[in-house]
């Protein structure tokens, strides 16, 4: 009797620990038309592996707490649709050596500049491209 109670008190517990509530299932990325200020949606992520890896480097990045006031608007935005989490907007502009990826949280006022290889590797799961190939 001891022991079903036992695992009857245990089990779900174990189970609440396993699955990751919090986890994103997709990404959502829009692209900057134009020079304007204005997005149109441009790619769906669903495979679990990029999408882990993606929040890895975001979540892994030394985020400085500052407002940055850019230039021009970003060339990609793009989130990780939640309903049991606050949402964050991440916005991203290619460096203008295409060698790069600099990201701000507006509303957070947060903003990283990525190395080489996170850069590369973070674009190219949120667009299917190569950094160094963009125009």
């Amino acid at each position: 009797m001891k022991l079903l109670l036992f695992l009857m008190a245990v089990i779900p517990l174990f189970a609440a620990g396993c699955s990751n509530g919090t986890a994103a299932e997709s990404i959502e990325v829009l692209q900057r038309i134009g020079d304007e200020n204005k997005y149109d949606d441009f790619n769906v992520i669903t495979d679990n592996e990029k999408v882990k890896k993606a929040e890895e480097i975001v979540d892994d990045a030394d985020w400085e707490n500052v407002k940055v006031d850019m230039a021009r608007p970003a060339d990609f935005q793009f989130s990780f649709p939640n309903p049991e989490a606050k949402v964050a907007l991440f916005e991203l502009w290619i460096s203008p050596n295409k060698d790069k990826v600099e990201l701000a949280i507006d509303a957070e006022s947060k903003y990283i500049q990525l190395d080489k290889n996170k850069s590369a590797e973070l674009f190219e799961i949120l667009t299917g491209e190569q950094l160094s190939e963009q125009k």
